[in-house]
């Protein structure tokens, strides 16, 4: 395409005859008012799965707000919050199984929950402790830790994809990034692989609009994301975001085409990122508030919860009771989150090396005859870490 819009023609001599087509869809569903648009899927009908992943919704929105009333006194180093994604991560929650892998970034907070993460333990992450992303051990998955480096677990995806293939497994790794990850040379790298070996592996691209202040707009030239599947020779296509009807149907497909060994696929879900990108940012300086407030008539859950109610699966009381529950569980993992005990300083050098250079060791070495003698005049509280973090915390507003 031109800068204009145009499809760019470059002028040529002799005889030119077109050697490849393609095409990007869009699946969508559900219109946000939660009116059905053409033929819907099985799933539509299916009340009970539909509730499931509406609450799964509604707990991680809850679930946000607290987290960010922790950060906001002090009781969290940061967080990055779901709002207005909470369908990417419930759907995939929902399609994945267990002996699947998901590398996942820090907004996928509902298929985690799903996956046997306790939240707890993601508040434990944010609150500056490792332990909280130790998904290895006694989860019965073998997902990974968040990843905070912009795209660097693409290749990863293909990595563990690759394994699969070799040992014959009918298992899929499902990678998540945000839009502006696509511009990463990890991306492409993975992705060219992925296609060329025909792994297992979906990448599922959350295009939330903003990669932090820079518009999607200023990230790519391409029109859609989706199309950077094909150059690495692999399916692309969009599918809406916060239509979590659509958005199960789509992934299922790719998982589905993954385990069977047909390859890799990629999906652009288009969605909007309704509060900032982290607690550490403010999107006012940047985003026009007009913009926001349009994207809020598009949210997830205002569209699945009227489409369950028009077909009287939700009601009043429904929405209250769920509210009631979600608030009282959400509460119960800050509880458990605040009585883990804090661990030493010293151990900040544990599973860097096998075996730890000279210089880590002094360091390490010197942080424990610090404490030993702090403790010999009572400092011993003032060097470790404190994540008995106590009462209060503001505590967000029960309402999703």
């Amino acid at each position: 395409m031109d800068s204009d819009g145009k499809a760019h023609r470059p002028e040529t001599a002799g005889a030119t005859e077109s050697v490849a087509r393609f095409e990007i869809r869009l699946t969508r569903c559900l219109n946000p008012d939660g009116t059905p648009c053409g033929e819907l899927p099985p799933l539509a009908r299916d009340a009970e799965a539909l509730r499931a992943l509406y609450r799964a919704m509604v707990w991680v929105r809850m679930f946000d707000r607290r987290a960010i009333a922790l950060q906001r006194t002090g009781q969290l180093g940061t967080y990055g919050a779901s709002l207005g994604q909470e369908a990417v991560s419930a759907a995939l929650g929902c399609v994945m199984r267990p002996e699947d892998v998901l590398l996942p970034t820090y907004r996928e907070y509902a298929a985690q929950f799903q996956r046997g993460v306790d939240p707890a333990d993601i508040l434990l992450y944010w609150g500056g402790d490792e332990r909280g992303m130790a998904f290895a051990q006694g989860r019965g998955v073998q997902d990974f830790p968040i990843c905070i480096p912009v795209a660097s677990h693409v290749p990863h995806a293909a990595g563990v994809a690759f394994a699969f293939k070799q040992r014959r497994e009918p298992r899929v790794a499902v990678c998540v990034l945000g839009d502006g990850g696509t511009s990463k040379g990890d991306f492409y790298e993975a992705l060219n692989v992925a296609g060329a070996w025909r792994l297992p592996l979906v990448v599922l691209v959350n295009n939330n609009q903003w990669a932090i202040s820079v518009p999607r707009a200023a990230q790519s030239a391409a029109q859609t994301l989706a199309q950077k599947a094909i150059a690495a020779g692999i399916p692309g296509e969009q599918v809406d975001g916060n239509d979590v009807i659509a958005l199960c149907t789509v992934l299922e497909r790719a998982l589905a085409r993954a385990r069977s060994g047909a390859g890799a696929s990629l999906i652009e879900a288009l969605t909007y990122r309704l509060g900032d990108h982290t607690t550490a940012d403010d999107a006012s300086r940047y985003r026009d508030e007009a913009e926001v407030q349009a994207a809020w008539q598009r949210e997830p859950l205002r569209r699945l919860r009227a489409w369950l109610a028009a077909q009287g699966g939700w009601d009043e009381a429904r929405e209250k009771q769920l509210l009631a529950d979600c608030e009282a569980e959400v509460e119960a993992a800050v509880k458990r989150y605040e009585t883990v005990a804090p661990r030493t300083p010293a151990t900040m050098f544990e599973h860097l090396y096998a075996e730890l250079p000279a210089a880590y060791r002094a360091q390490r070495d010197a942080l424990e005859v610090g404490a030993s003698s702090s403790s010999l005049t009572g400092e011993t509280d003032a060097l470790a870490p404190s994540l008995s973090m106590g009462e209060g915390g503001g505590g967000g507003e029960p309402t999703p």
